[in-house]
């Protein structure tokens, strides 16, 4: 969460030439609700139910993009398994600090922090990154995002794409 994960997949999906989507925004078009709205109405277990039935799609599919999936994703029901069967995966990883900087500003659209004070936010952060941790690091490869720019990000994941070759 805070990563930069919708940014720096759709300047990815561009220079590769491929379509980005974006997971949250798959659930709210198989939903036809927010994500916000989900875990309003239906908690996070039924909320995670409905992201693995769409990721599950979304994989299946014979088409190149680049996906953008949430910060917990990951770690609900054996995702990262899936995910590290169909696809390249990639660990945007990033100081606790960091990222709580830039979620403050978008709090309000975050269900996970909403209610959190921004005191409180870094802590939250840097709890969740330990606890997710295990998770995130079978990624394929991991990627030290904070002092780097998008295009910067992009390159070097270009560069470690398997049998990718620009056009």
């Amino acid at each position: 969460m805070g990563s930069g994960k919708t940014t720096i997949g759709k300047e990815l999906a561009q220079k590769l030439n491929v379509e980005f989507l974006d997971l949250d925004e798959l659930i709210q078009n198989h939903t036809q609700k927010s994500i916000p709205e989900l875990f309003t109405m239906s908690g996070e277990i039924k909320f995670r139910k409905i992201e693995r039935e769409v990721l599950l799609q979304t994989l299946d599919s014979d088409k190149n993009y680049v996906l953008a999936v949430g910060g917990g994703t990951p770690v609900y029901y054996d995702n990262m398994d899936l995910i590290q069967q169909h696809t390249t995966s990639v660990y945007l990883r990033s100081n606790p600090r960091f990222l709580a900087e830039r979620l403050i500003l978008e709090k309000s659209n975050r269900p996970m922090i909403a209610h959190l004070n921004n005191e409180d936010l870094p802590e939250f952060v840097a709890k969740h990154l330990f606890e997710r941790r295990n998770f995130y690091e079978k990624a394929d490869f991991t990627l030290d995002i904070s002092s780097k720019s998008v295009d910067e990000i992009t390159s070097e994941i270009i560069r470690h794409l398997p049998d990718f070759h620009l056009q």
